[in-house]
């Protein structure tokens, strides 16, 4: 399966609606699977909530990197391999943390760093494809109130930051490049394997 990346230098809000299928194709005239990356504030409106369990809780920060990704391999989509290839981006990502030598809990599909929730994800399906939004703050600010947050701009190890505007798109390139690899490996092992 070919996926394209593409990584959006505009900065432009996350409010619920880039999870709509085909949303890639629309405003960027990207035919098929693809992962979209940008940088932007988010602002999940309460009519764009896919969780059942968010519903009445605010979903905002004033700066996350944002990934949208999008799958047409499957017809009709699966809800439950959506998800696992949502956890499957979410462990690369910790794996790609720990690399830098920052130290990550996972509950489910969030990342923690010491305690203070870092990321925000859902995955759903439609007619015909798979969806993923996976976000990562940059500060903490402008995230809910009740909520402990951190940003990848916060973390630091003794005293030094790991993360800047210097290394931000290297962090996001890593991240989709390895993400894309595990899936067309995953087919290439399929496609190699006899059956029992």
């Amino acid at each position: 399966m070919a996926i394209t990346h593409k990584h959006i230098d505009e900065i432009f809000e996350y409010d619920g609606s880039q999870i709509n299928p085909s949303w890639a194709f629309q405003e960027f005239g990207i035919y098929g699977s693809s992962i979209i990356t940008w940088i932007g504030p988010v602002n999940i409106t309460p009519d764009n909530l896919k969780d059942f369990a968010d519903v009445g809780l605010e979903i905002k920060s004033n700066n996350m990197v944002n990934f949208i990704c999008e799958f047409f391999d499957q017809q009709p989509p699966n809800m439950r391999v959506a998800y696992l290839r949502q956890r499957l981006l979410v462990m690369i990502f910790r794996e790609i943390l720990n690399e830098y030598g920052v130290q990550t809990e996972r509950e489910g599909d969030d990342i923690f760093v010491d305690g203070r929730k870092l990321s925000i994800s859902i995955a759903s399906v439609s007619l015909s494809s798979a969806k993923i939004h996976f976000a990562l703050n940059l500060e903490d600010k402008g995230t809910p109130d009740d909520v402990e947050t951190i940003g990848l701009f916060d973390i630091r190890i003794n005293d030094k930051q790991i993360f800047t505007d210097d290394n931000l798109l290297e962090l996001i390139n890593k991240t989709v490049n390895r993400f894309i690899d595990e899936i067309e490996t995953i087919e290439k092992d399929i496609s190699k394997t006899k059956v029992l």
